[in-house]
């Protein structure tokens, strides 16, 4: 389908609109009628007809994959089907031919717990942690220099962070990754739908994302990206039929791991969250993600410049924003309990973190919807 040349015409995908003020798609987002219609085709399809249309779903399964890879600037034999991002870190961190004495470089302080707990995890493999001292508010390159030993195997770091919403340099962290000889992995859920992400421009060897945020797809369903030469050296933690290189000779048992990252799928697909992914995907790809880019960014603009007219402490600044803003009321953090309460009443859906609103729309919402939200902070703070 050719993408509409207003981004305004895709509101109709996201009946959401019609109900709240949704600007929360750093936390869950609402997802569209086609990913609902595409998870409607298959149930359909087994309701009527049973498996008899199964490799039909297989082959459905390969384009989604492809439509991830094109969506990363990977290939798609290194993309493996994940269940959340969590999932995938894991498959990252227990896959690894650990020593003891090795380190993994994190900035746990800030970051999200399931880019903290799989590492910390391998604490019984003789692998510690390394603390990555945050600066700006984010992780920087210089934070990450100073973390770095001879013992560094790995740095693992957000896109963006959830909190702060703090963009991360990925260009610069991956040339200082390769210039060191460690693996870069990157939890992506904050980034992948919100920005353009190039695995291979940015050095990454791993990165995780699932498709409930910015997406716009289902909970339970993302993608892990392995870059082809370091995948030898990434061992499956579960193996089984679909892993190996004959996976549909069921009767003459022929264990060889297939070469690319659907070894690490080892059993039945489910088949509803990647059709829901694929036209989640399908739908971001459409609309192009420079255009995305542009239209959350002009969106965070606005509303910066109306919430900093109110006096309100806003964050993170522009050269390092992705999809969020966060900020305090004029009254500080001692409002933000009643503030929230305010809005969640006049149907805005957001969140707080570490003690701050946070606001998150995408490139289906409109200047107009921010406006409000701005009109009822004003309202809450002058009352």
């Amino acid at each position: 389908m050719a993408p509409f040349t207003d981004l305004d015409a895709y509101r109709s995908e996201f009946p959401v609109v019609e109900e709240q003020l949704y600007f929360n798609h750093a936390g869950v987002a609402p997802t569209s009628r086609r990913a609902v219609a595409a998870i409607q085709e298959w149930s359909e399809d087994l309701l009527r007809h049973g498996v008899r249309n199964e490799r039909h779903w297989e082959a459905r399964a390969e384009r989604v994959r492809a439509a991830a890879a094109r969506l990363i600037g990977a290939e798609a034999g290194e993309i493996t089907f994940v269940r959340n991002t969590g999932h995938g870190l894991g498959v990252v961190a227990e896959g690894l031919d650990w020593r003891p004495g090795d380190e993994v470089a994190v900035a746990a302080s800030i970051e999200y717990p399931s880019n903290v707990y799989p590492w910390q995890h391998l604490r019984d493999r003789g692998v510690s942690v390394r603390e990555i001292v945050p600066r700006e508010g984010g992780v920087t390159p210089e934070a990450v220099a100073a973390a770095l030993t001879p013992r560094t195997r790995l740095v693992s770091v957000s896109s963006v962070q959830f909190a702060s919403g703090h963009r991360t340099d990925l260009d610069a962290l991956g040339a200082l990754c390769e210039r060191a000889g460690v693996l870069f992995c990157v939890d992506g859920i904050q980034s992948v739908g919100c920005i353009p992400v190039d695995v291979k421009k940015s050095r990454v060897h791993f990165l995780s994302a699932d498709s409930h945020k910015w997406m716009l797809g289902v909970s339970g369903i993302g993608f892990l990206y392995v870059a082809q030469d370091v995948l030898p050296r990434v061992r499956p933690v579960l193996v089984g039929w679909r892993s190996t290189t004959d996976l549909w000779n069921f009767n003459t048992p022929r264990f060889e791991l297939k070469p690319d990252a659907t070894k690490f799928e080892e059993g039945s697909h489910a088949f509803t969250g990647i059709y829901a992914l694929g036209a989640a995907l399908e739908l971001l790809l459409e609309v192009g993600m420079d255009r995305v880019s542009e239209r959350i960014r002009a969106l965070l603009e606005h509303a910066d410049t109306r919430l900093r007219d109110l006096g309100c402490d806003t964050g993170p600044s522009p050269e390092h924003r992705a999809g969020s803003l966060t900020f305090l009321p004029p009254g500080g953090d001692a409002d933000i309990k009643a503030l929230a309460t305010h809005l969640k009443d006049n149907q805005v859906n957001f969140s707080v973190r570490r003690g701050r609103i946070r606001v998150s729309p995408h490139f289906y919402n409109q200047p107009a919807e921010l406006d409000r939200l701005v009109a009822l902070v004003r309202g809450f703070s002058g009352r």
